[in-house]
């Protein structure tokens, strides 16, 4: 006698458990497992899709930590290549993130402030609703404004007309986010959103090209794997999971970073 409580019945159903199907269906939310979680992203990398909803705050939980898994696993092998390059002999870049003093102000900037910051730049519009696009062209035109601020001026002039810019800009923000919370994603956004998909990764990589003070493109290139790599699983958790869930696994990726700078900090003092 066949056990239909447990056997999926449609396609749908089967879809939901083996991770495969079109990624705007919400029933491929409801993956079973860590593997299935991590092929559902591997066919959302082949046919990026924004999806029609958001999944629930308990799927979007299990997916959360089933990502940032994968997060680690990833980072955790790069860094071993990269440690295994190191004793052959060849010399990094050197990277302005060496020189900074641990302390809890700048833990609680690298794992709390940042990840906020740069989800919403990077990620928050990848909805494609109209109020997040808005919020989004009010503080890129909040930070030009402030940058023109700190030409202008100087001293306390320019730190208040920072200060003011972003601010203004903030507000703005709020104001078209909570005007616009109930416009539907955009069709023209959904149909280019392979593109933006691609452009907001590798946009997110290429600025972290700020934090190294030498080397060539080329050799610059393969150090900004693993922001690439968290910009995608960034972005699909944004997309198909919230924001919330883009903001914690950023965090997940910086605090590990962190911890192995810590470490190795330990290590080199006992040593």
């Amino acid at each position: 006698m066949s056990d239909m409580t447990t056997s999926p019945s449609n396609p749908a159903a089967i879809e939901a458990v083996f991770g495969e199907g079109d990624p705007r269906d919400p029933a491929i939310h409801q993956a079973q497992s860590m593997r299935a979680e991590w092929r559902k992203f591997g066919a959302f990398l082949k046919r990026p899709a924004l999806p029609e909803e958001i999944a629930p705050g308990g799927i979007a939980t299990r997916a959360m930590g089933r990502m940032i898994v994968l997060d680690l696993i990833i980072m955790g092998t790069l860094i071993a290549i990269l440690m295994a390059v190191v004793a052959l002999g060849v010399e990094l870049p050197e990277n302005l993130n060496a020189q900074l003093d641990l302390n809890a102000g700048t833990i609680a900037l690298i794992v709390i402030a940042a990840p906020v910051l740069e989800e919403l730049v990077f990620r928050g519009w990848l909805s494609g609703k109209p109020g997040y696009l808005v919020a989004f062209a009010i503080m890129l035109g909040a930070g030009v404004v402030a940058a023109m601020q700190g030409v202008a001026n100087t001293g306390e002039e320019a730190t208040l007309g920072v200060g003011l810019s972003i601010l203004g800009g903030l507000v703005l923000a709020i104001i078209a986010l909570i005007a616009l919370r109930k416009r539907p994603p955009m069709r023209w956004f959904a149909a280019l959103f392979p593109v933006f998909f691609w452009l907001s990764a590798a946009g997110f990589a290429l600025v972290h090209l700020l934090n190294y003070t030498e080397g060539t493109l080329l050799a610059l290139l393969p150090l900004l794997l693993p922001q690439f790599i968290l910009g995608t699983i960034a972005a699909y958790s944004r997309v198909n999971y919230g924001l919330w869930t883009a903001i914690v696994t950023h965090a997940a990726h910086n605090g590990f970073a962190i911890s192995l700078a810590l470490l190795a900090m330990a290590a080199g003092m006992e040593g």
